[in-house]
C-alpha cells in the first residue's frame, strides 16, 4: 500500500474548517484492510503555536525548518492567506519550493492567492471562494477563474472554493490516490452527504 505524507500549512488567522475538514478527511480514511493511506502532519513558519480565526489556538507538528518531506501539500485560506501570508515572502518561498518535490499541491478557499503569488497557477483553471473569485481574476489576470465549482483538479496542483469545499477536496483526493469505494466510506464515517462526480 502507498503512503501518502500529507502538510496541512498553518499561520495565524488561517480559517479553521480549511484546514480542520481536510484533515479530518485524510485522517480517518482506511483502505479495505483498514490501512490508512495517509499521514498528516501541520507546519508553520516557526513551528509555534498559531491562532486560527475566531481564536482557535493550534499548536503545529513542524516548522520550515524540521518538516519530514511531503507528498501533499494543502494551503488554506482565511483573513491571514490573502491579506498577510500571501505577502510574506518567506512562506511564498517555501510554497514555491514545496511545489518542486511534491506530487500534488492544492489550496483551500483563498489558499489559492498565496499559491498565485508564488506563480504556480499560471495558465491555469481555479477556484476560490466565492466573494474573492472577481478579485482572484483582477489580481492574476493570467490565471482562468472558474465559478460554481467545489474544486478544479488542473493534474499537479488542485484549488478548491470556500471553507466546507475542501472536505469536497479532500475525498476526491482519496477516490484519486486510493478507491472510490474508500472515499465513500470515508464520506460516510464521516456522515458527510457526498454527492460525488464520480
Amino acid at each position: 500500500m502507498t503512503t501518502y505524507r500529507v502538510g496541512l500549512l498553518l499561520f495565524d488567522d488561517v480559517e479553521v474548517l480549511d484546514f480542520a475538514g481536510p484533515y479530518e478527511v485524510l485522517s480517518v480514511t482506511q483502505d479495505e484492510q483498514q490501512d490508512k493511506p495517509f499521514t498528516v502532519v501541520t507546519i508553520s513558519q516557526t513551528g509555534q503555536e498559531i491562532k486560527a480565526r475566531n481564536g482557535l489556538r493550534v499548536t503545529p507538528d513542524y516548522s520550515f525548518e524540521d518538516h519530514p518531506s511531503l507528498d501533499i501539500l494543502i494551503v488554506p485560506g482565511g483573513y491571514g492567506a490573502r491579506e498577510v501570508e500571501s505577502k510574506n515572502p518567506v512562506l511564498v518561498d517555501w510554497v514555491k519550493q514545496q511545489n518542486e518535490s511534491v506530487e500534488i499541491m492544492t489550496s483551500v478557499c483563498t489558499g489559492a492567492f498565496i499559491l498565485a503569488e508564488a506563480g504556480l497557477l499560471k495558465g491555469k483553471k481555479v477556484t476560490t471562494h466565492w466573494t474573492t473569485l472577481d478579485r482572484l481574476e483582477n489580481e492574476f489576470p493570467e490565471l482562468t477563474v472558474i465559478r460554481g465549482v467545489k474544486f478544479i483538479d488542473e493534474g499537479h496542483i488542485i484549488t478548491s472554493a470556500g471553507i466546507s469545499a475542501g472536505i469536497e477536496m479532500a475525498l476526491h483526493l482519496v477516490a484519486e490516490l486510493t478507491t472510490l469505494e474508500t472515499a465513500r466510506h470515508t464520506a460516510k464515517h464521516m456522515e458527510y452527504d457526498w454527492q460525488t462526480q464520480y
